[in-house]
């Protein structure tokens, strides 16, 4: 890899992790000072929406080649959880509250956090083994959190106040369906969808941690 190109995945993984751990760090005392889950968006909501949207650049990196990802598994997450934060949790202020975002937040911020500092460490070759371990170990139990009693459960929530306000109406205008329909079909649709690309991390970690032990060994 060229060394612009490892200089700036350097510094866009840095400032993401950073990022994450001001949004975690920002929860965390909201909920130790107010002994409440109903915080999470105000504390750290603007900053979340930021982070999420700036990494639609991860796609990008995929289809040019810059990273191995490739394309669709990073667009997938990426639409995901940017529909969530800014289609529906952004819009709809009755949802902010809940503690199901709460869930979310913290489960995202915890797994970027770890996510981003090991591609940060990877990209100037000093990566610890714990955060390798880490990187591709957490994400076991924090993405069911984070799918379940997290997103999904804000998105059902959600669906009286889709209904009540007409939600995106102009937009959905020339569809014969409304966004309350579509929000409706992507519930149904999540767990597939979420199932796929969990396979492909779990996948990813069996190839990832037996390649590093075998590195190790090799030592």
């Amino acid at each position: 890899m060229p060394a612009f190109s490892k200089l700036y995945l350097f510094a866009y993984n840095s400032l993401q992790a950073f990022g994450w751990a001001v949004s975690l760090f920002a929860i965390l005392i909201n909920f130790f000072s107010t002994h409440s889950l109903d915080g999470a968006y105000a504390s750290a909501g603007d900053l979340i929406c930021l982070l999420q949207t700036v990494s639609f650049l991860e796609v990008i990196h995929g289809a040019l080649g810059i990273v191995p990802s490739g394309v669709l598994f990073p667009f997938m997450q990426w639409g995901g959880r940017t529909h969530f934060v800014l289609a529906i949790v952004r819009q709809i202020v009755e949802v902010q509250e809940l503690p199901s975002v709460f869930i979310t937040f913290v489960a995202w911020s915890i797994a970027e956090v770890i996510r981003y500092s090991h591609y940060a460490l990877n990209c100037i070759g000093s990566c610890p083994s714990l955060i390798h371990y880490l990187r591709y170990t957490v994400f076991i139990v924090l993405y069911p959190i984070g799918l379940a009693p997290g997103e999904m459960w804000t998105m059902y929530q959600a669906l009286p106040f889709v209904k009540k306000k007409n939600l995106y109406a102009d937009l959905f205008a020339a569809f014969p369906f409304s966004y309350y329909n579509f929000l409706m079909a992507v519930l149904i649709c999540y767990p597939f969808l979420w199932l796929n690309l969990y396979r492909h991390l779990l996948k990813q970690r069996r190839s990832k941690l037996g390649r590093h032990q075998e590195t190790k060994k090799k030592k």
